[in-house]
């Protein structure tokens, strides 16, 4: 089963944080590069595989699973002797938190800058979505640098998918969009993000999309 498994993602976007977490398993897989760009992922040859038009996907045959909280729970499950999924009910719990506060609240935040147009039509009203969206973000950004400031990894001592996935929000946060000075105004997030880029899985997954690794 797990020699089918093929990994739908497109440079720089969430889907990096399976991304590594596929890498650090060592397992074989396939990456599928989807150029959102080029509006691919509404092409029906995707929406077939994820009708939703988003990455990442996961396939393992014709099953496929998306929503990266699921999807990287799954690859950790999948792949026990990895290592990324904690079987401690507490360091479980707060895996499983970091993943959902990622993906329901910072990514909504940052998507209200990004794709401000999802959300008002009129050129004020979208101007005034981002103006506060960048707020917000700075905010949650803040968070997150006093949420890894505790310990090493995400959970203190021990390496998760959650790492992988505070990555993702560490390049948004130097890229274009935002432009924050990581290391100046995060400096614990910028550390957490320096040790990611020493692990082979990282600088793999990096090397495939084309990123350039923390400095």
């Amino acid at each position: 089963m797990t020699d089918s498994l093929r990994l739908f993602y497109a440079p720089g976007a969430c889907s990096l944080a399976p991304h590594i977490a596929i890498e650090e398993t060592g397992a074989p897989f396939a990456a599928v590069r989807v150029d959102l760009a080029a509006g691919e992922q509404r092409e029906p040859a995707y929406l077939a595989i994820n009708p939703k038009g988003r990455v990442p996907a996961l396939a393992e045959g014709d099953w496929v699973l998306t929503e990266n909280p699921a999807v990287l729970r799954h690859i950790a499950r999948l792949f026990p002797e990895a290592g990324l999924w904690p079987e401690d009910p507490r360091e479980e719990a707060r895996c499983a938190e970091w993943l959902a506060w990622f993906s329901s609240t910072i990514h909504v935040a940052y998507a209200h800058i990004r794709r401000a147009e999802r959300y008002a039509t009129e050129e004020a009203a979208i101007a005034d979505v981002q103006a506060k969206a960048r707020e917000s973000c700075f905010d949650l950004w803040t968070m997150v640098e006093v949420g890894l400031s505790r310990g090493g990894w995400a959970l203190g001592e021990r390496y998760s998918v959650a790492d992988p996935y505070a990555l993702v929000f560490w390049t948004w946060g130097r890229g274009p969009t935002l432009g924050y000075d990581m290391a100046r105004l995060f400096p614990h997030w910028t550390a957490h993000a320096r040790r990611m880029a020493a692990r082979p899985a990282v600088q793999r997954a990096f090397a495939r999309e084309g990123i350039a690794l923390p400095a």
